[in-house]
């Protein structure tokens, strides 16, 4: 009989990390998404397991043998105040198992109930938001990206109510680790030095268990955070993605991108575009990212700051240039991946000042001209090393400006024959990092739509599918690579909480 082989480790922190939580039952649960490849990759032998069986286990309905459901103690600062005690409040975590590379992945049940944590929420999340997650996080995994990933999607025959009645949902989703920059902090505004000391220590030997050699592990945590970060909020850059909410509660100590809410990637190119209906402010505006991440990461080295040296003069000096690392590691990590955008890639990859230029030129043209952000890079992989006629397609993207753009190109063309690679290579390169498809909100809300209004999935799995191979060019497939029509624009994302 097939049975999930959990090693829980997180129980063994003890009660003040959590509260044994076990997910409330649902009246109809039918599997509608199983991802088949994680399992593998999990350890989780479910070919022959029955789609009903499934669908009882990752409802919450049956907790399966070896799980210790517990929902996480964690607090944050949410668009910069303070909340003392968050936690997870519609979400249980089963457990967590080996994958076949020996890596931890942990199991976690969204939208599974009420927990100690819910405060006046109900636990649920209607199917929209669900979906949304699941087609979002596994496009970010193929598109190269760490993150949390999907592991199933149940509709729960139940009714949730917000604004309005919508079907419910439950997303399995799996992480490395499900401990953020938040859950340090829940210990460190208490003032429990003891329990910080030991968070850190169960995300050192768990996650990073080459740190406990280090001269100083807690110092050592510190750096590799903020090196994980800083490459991780390069990648969304280069893509055009703006997660939406980066409260310290949404930061993940792994450097996994987490919490799919009213995240988005953008259509036309805004430097300070935002889609959260709740970011009022801009706070977490695409071009406001990086500094964000750096905010949430100071809140972190605060946490650990006495772990690091017990003297607090000392450890503000020992944490400060750990601190003062993270923009050039962001930058070096940002224009390394431009660079292999627009085919600037030296053996060195160190951009000269002349590439630093002309990609921010391209950069602020695309702004200019509210430019497709992926289309653009799309097209631009396609060009010869000569002007020619299909240079339209990409000329066509800057139609307030055209004459700037073969001016640029004329420019991008000079350093090409400058750096003599061949055509072929860079093109193929280019290729290799500029996504053909990604998941365009319209395309998102129209699954949603279907499968909300209509019972209808369709167009849920078939664009699951067109994402698993972003690079490459799918025939018939032109409208998943379109960007919406001015009536499907969606200007505005939404939590779903």
């Amino acid at each position: 009989m097939f049975s999930i082989p959990f090693e829980n480790q997180y129980v063994t922190l003890g009660e003040g990390f959590f509260a044994r939580t076990r997910p409330t039952p649902v009246s109809d649960p039918v599997l509608i998404r199983f991802n088949h490849d994680l399992a593998e990759k999990m350890n989780l032998d479910t070919v022959d397991v029955a789609r009903d069986q499934l669908a009882q286990w990752f409802s919450g309905n049956q907790v399966p043998e070896g799980a210790e459901p517990l929902s996480m103690v964690y607090a944050g600062h949410q668009f910069g105040h303070y909340t003392p005690r968050l936690g997870d409040g519609r979400a249980i975590l089963l457990g967590e198992v080996i994958g076949q590379d020996g890596q931890n992945y942990e199991i976690q049940l969204k939208g599974s109930g009420r927990t100690d944590y819910s405060r006046n929420g109900d636990g649920r999340s209607p199917l929209g938001p669900v979906l949304r997650e699941y087609l979002v996080s596994e496009a970010m995994y193929y598109l190269g990206v760490p993150t949390t990933r999907s592991l199933a999607v149940v509709s729960t025959g139940d009714a949730v109510y917000r604004e309005e009645i919508l079907p419910g949902g439950v997303l399995t989703r799996v992480a490395r680790s499900f401990v953020r920059v938040g859950t340090f902090e829940y210990h460190a505004r208490r003032s429990d030095q003891e329990g910080v000391k030991k968070l850190a220590d169960y995300v050192i030997g768990r996650s990073f268990p080459e740190l406990s050699e280090s001269e100083n592990p807690y110092l050592a945590l510190l750096e590799t955070v903020i090196e994980r970060q800083a490459l991780l909020v390069a990648k969304w850059m280069q893509f055009g993605f703006i997660h939406g909410v980066m409260n310290t509660d949404n930061m993940s100590i792994v450097g996994e991108t987490i919490d799919y809410g009213p995240c988005a990637f953008m259509d036309g190119f805004a430097i300070n575009r935002v889609f959260s209906s709740i970011d009022q402010q801009g706070r977490y505006a695409y071009n406001n990212q990086p500094g964000i991440a750096l905010w949430n990461l100071a809140r972190f080295a605060e946490c650990l700051a006495l772990a690091v040296d017990s003297e607090v003069g000392a450890a503000v000096e020992a944490v400060r240039p750990v601190l003062e690392k993270f923009q050039a590691l962001y930058e070096r990590a940002w224009m390394a991946g431009m660079q292999a955008k627009c085919g600037l890639v030296r053996k060195k990859r160190n951009a000269t000042p002349s590439q630093d230029l002309l990609i921010k030129d391209l950069l602020s043209l695309m702004h200019e001209c509210s430019s497709d952000f992926t289309i653009v890079f799309y097209e631009l992989s396609r060009l010869s090393d000569q002007a020619e006629k299909q240079d339209h397609e990409f000329l066509k993207q800057f139609a307030s400006n055209q004459y700037a753009a073969s001016d640029w190109l004329v420019k991008w063309r000079a350093a090409l024959s400058a750096m003599g690679i061949g055509q072929k290579q860079r093109q193929s390169q280019m290729q290799s990092v500029n996504p053909v498809y990604i998941p365009r909100n319209h395309l998102v809300e129209a699954a949603i739509r279907s499968a909300e209004d209509h019972g209808d999935f369709s167009a849920f799995h078939e664009l699951h599918e067109v994402l698993k191979a972003p690079f490459a060019e799918q025939k018939g497939r032109q409208e998943y690579q379109s960007p919406p029509n001015p009536e499907q624009e969606v200007k505005q994302t939404f939590c779903g909480t």
